[in-house]
Parts: structure tokens; sequence; C-alpha cells
């Protein structure tokens, strides 16, 4: 069995690689990160953008694969938080007919940097980078990455990942209900 990831990010591909290991079905997968042609509007700022991006990922990185995962970060509106945005995973896996979604658990980012991502266009990475909170200018692309940095290594982008791909697992491995 061949599954295709959206992405050639080490924390989406290395998510998605890890956990398949933990389902029979997937035992012999092999799992590859495919290059994607992806819409450039910055970082998504709805739930519903990042739930596109991770659909249009795992939709691609189906294409020659028996699986397609796509894993996309963004913003969602979270009413009493402090900013009004917290960050969520979303992950899509396609399988060549039907959509399957499973999100992580949400954090919030400090209000310089959704400033930075809302009022300036900048995606994660470059918010974070431009608050003056790191030097690294691809820290998304790191395992911790910013939630990482935030939790002081208590939860890592890895793990964020991974959890969103749990979570969308649910509906391959529970089919009699969805």
């Amino acid at each position: 069995m061949n599954v295709g990831v959206g992405s050639k990010n080490k924390t989406k591909v290395g998510a998605v690689a890890e956990i398949l290991q933990d389902y029979p079905m997937f035992a012999e997968a092999k799992v590859e990160g495919v290059d994607v042609q992806i819409e450039q509007f910055g970082h998504p700022k709805t739930l519903a953008e990042t739930v596109a991006g991770a659909i249009d990922r795992a939709k691609q990185a189906q294409v020659g694969h028996d699986y397609g995962f796509g894993i996309e970060g963004g913003l969602m509106e979270v009413p009493q938080t402090k900013s009004g945005y917290m960050e969520v995973a979303v992950c899509a896996i396609f399988d060549g007919i039907q959509v399957h979604l499973g999100l992580s658990p949400a954090f919030e980012w400090p209000k310089k940097v959704i400033d930075g991502i809302l009022n300036k266009g900048l995606d994660g990475s470059q918010a974070v980078k431009a608050a003056g909170l790191t030097d690294n200018e691809k820290l998304g692309a790191t395992e911790g990455g910013t939630v990482g940095m935030l939790t002081r290594g208590r939860t890592t982008r890895m793990e964020q990942n991974k959890a969103a791909v749990v979570t969308a697992l649910i509906h391959l491995e529970n089919p009699e209900h969805f």
C-alpha cells in the first residue's frame, strides 16, 4: 500500500508515518511526502480555510497512491480567548472517494503573532519571527514548532500533527459508523 502526504515537511510526513505503524490496515504502508501545488494565501485565517487546505493537500497527494493525507495548520476563531483565535492542525485523508477529517488540540498564539498573520499576511513562522520570539526562519518545519517553544517542549508540532492524524483515522477504523 502506498500513502502520499501532501507536503515534504518532516513534521507532517513523520506524523503520518509514525501513526500508521499502529494501524493493522496500514502495517505495510510506504509513506512518502509529495510536492503539491498550494494556493499562496498566507496562513489560513479560518477553520474553513484550514480544512480546505488539508483536503486540497490530501487529494493531490492521493494521485498515484492508495491514500492521500493532507495536514494543514491554521487559525480558528475561539470565543473568550485573549486574541480571539487558536491554532489547530487539520488532517484530511482522501481514499479516492471520501474525505475523512480529524483535528488536533488547539493552542493560542501570542497576540503579536496573530497580528502578523491577520494584518500583515505573514505565515506562522514569519509572524513568530517578526514578533521577536525566535530567529528561526522556518520554525514550523521543526519538530517542536511554535507550540513546542511556547510549551517549553511539553508538546510539539509533530505531536499536534499526530493527534490530527489519529482523529481522522477514526473514520477508516470504524466505517460502520460513518
